[in-house]
């Protein structure tokens, strides 16, 4: 997908959405919230909010309505109301069900979904057990915004995080790094510091238009930075966002990266 992260919580008292950082985010996201109100209590889903623009799912306006505050998403959620695709299934009103295996998850994930109202916002992602079909949906769906395929073993537990049991195949291999900082101006910052996966931190070659004007919106909201260094030298502005940022996978060895969009 190509979305906005979201863990839905149905509680005693209403519905919790939660960034992947594990920020508050049910404000901006009510569309998906109170259609989450029908779900038992109890009940706790992994998925992606994501908005539809023109039959494609567009990265850009759910990262738009994820920076917005809460009125201004309101406002966006009336233009282009958000469905959530559901992953997983974390908890039931049983218990905890993140150490059953992926495929019993699954089922029950289906089962709790059959029991709201037709048709509802919240949607559960298509998956398969044939190659023939999965090749087909990876060669076909690139054009409506679909990034990728997710392969997943099926006797696998829930783990937060990467994990060894699934594999993003993405139509470009790229790896998922956190934002720490970046160079230039705030609204339209010329380079990014990033931390890869292994814990290193470095700094992108020049990032375009299109991605520095998207990041620019997210570190309005953020508040001021702090002046740093790289181990290199080179000094940037640090920031505390919730931001992920894709980076070609063949770069990363090198002392710069080159980064591909926003997660």
């Amino acid at each position: 997908m190509d979305g906005h992260r979201t863990v839905m919580w149905r509680t005693a008292d209403g519905v919790r959405l939660q960034a992947r950082s594990g920020r508050d985010v049910t404000a901006n996201w009510m569309d998906i919230a109170l259609p989450g109100m029908e779900l038992p209590s109890g009940v706790v889903l992994d998925g992606e909010a994501v908005v539809v623009v023109d039959e494609r799912i567009s990265f850009e306006a759910a990262q738009s309505r994820a920076a917005s505050a809460p009125a201004r998403a309101r406002q966006l959620a009336e233009e282009r109301p958000a469905l959530y695709v559901v992953w997983d299934v974390l908890a039931l009103p049983s218990g905890d069900v993140r150490g059953r295996p992926y495929v019993e998850r699954r089922a029950m994930m289906l089962d709790v979904l059959a029991g709201l109202p037709s048709p509802s916002r919240i949607q559960a992602v298509s998956a398969t057990d044939d190659l023939s079909v999965a090749q087909a949906w990876y060669d076909s769906l690139q054009d409506t915004g679909v990034e990728g395929v997710v392969a997943k073993l099926g006797t696998s537990p829930y783990r937060r995080g990467r994990s060894s049991s699934w594999k993003k195949v993405r139509h470009a291999e790229t790896v998922d790094s956190v934002l720490v900082g970046y160079t230039g101006p705030a609204k339209r910052p010329r380079a990014l510091v990033v931390r890869l996966p292994d814990g290193r931190l470095r700094m992108t070659r020049a990032i375009g238009a299109r991605l520095g004007s998207q990041i620019g919106v997210q570190l309005a909201v953020s508040g001021p930075g702090r002046a740093a260094r790289l181990g290199t030298g080179q000094s940037y502005t640090a920031v505390a966002v919730d931001l992920v940022v894709e980076v070609l996978a063949g770069t990363t060895r090198h002392a710069v990266v080159v980064a591909t969009r926003l997660r």
